[in-house]
């Protein structure tokens, strides 16, 4: 059984992880929120830094990304917050392009699912979920089912309360997942739960993580 063979076998050793979760922006995917911006501003005849105050700084992105604007509300919200019409597709237009797929990390991450369980879990909103096959197709046969946005849990990382969550909607007790962030702070949330968390900085390091956990 996965879990219980020695590390010599070349699968987890006992006591390694049973659930590893990624973030995905910035360690499965590169995205660029300016950029994104400045194409949101583009339909609206604005700036990126006055997109960023009008959506960011006002609270409405964050608040799509902890469920308190459900995804026809956030669509609401920043359509007036524009001052135009702002719907799925200039949803999809203004983020697809901007998320860009990391080869070595999602062969990295298929590679790690033949041993182990995987999640992904970002902080982003319900569209987003409705959208994964759109933004991020690519990562649907790596993760497929387990994709998750914050907004599902009604709150956000580093909140330690998604990642027990998160653990215990895959059926493992904290300490028995490992979480893989790009912020520290998120990696230290997921500490605070009682994961075992990776601060990601780049891929050889998530590398090294990984080989010491016996886990590729």
């Amino acid at each position: 059984m996965p879990g219980q063979d020695t590390p010599a076998s070349g699968m987890p050793s006992p006591g390694g992880p049973r659930l590893v979760i990624f973030d995905m922006d910035d360690v499965l995917v590169r995205y660029d929120p300016q950029a994104r911006q400045a194409a949101m501003g583009a339909l609206a005849g604005l700036d990126a830094g006055e997109v960023e105050r009008r959506i960011w700084h006002s609270g409405i992105e964050d608040a799509g990304d902890m469920g308190a604007l459900d995804a026809d509300q956030y669509l609401a919200a920043v359509g007036a917050a524009l001052g135009i019409a702002f719907d799925d597709a200039a949803w999809v237009r203004t983020r697809a392009p901007v998320t860009r797929p990391d080869p070595a990390m999602t062969a990295l991450a298929a590679r790690l699912g033949e041993r182990v369980p995987l999640a992904l879990l970002t902080n982003n909103g319900l569209l987003m979920k409705r959208h994964f096959d759109a933004v991020v197709p690519h990562l649907r046969p790596v993760f497929g089912t387990a994709m998750h946005v914050a907004a599902d849990f009604r709150t956000k990382k580093p909140d330690p309360a998604i990642f027990r969550r998160l653990a215990a909607l895959h059926g493992v007790a904290p300490q028995d997942a490992l979480m893989i962030d790009d912020k520290a702070v998120n990696a230290a949330g997921a500490r605070e739960a009682g994961l075992r968390a990776h601060h990601f900085t780049g891929i050889d390091g998530l590398i090294s993580e990984l080989r010491a956990l016996h886990l590729i």
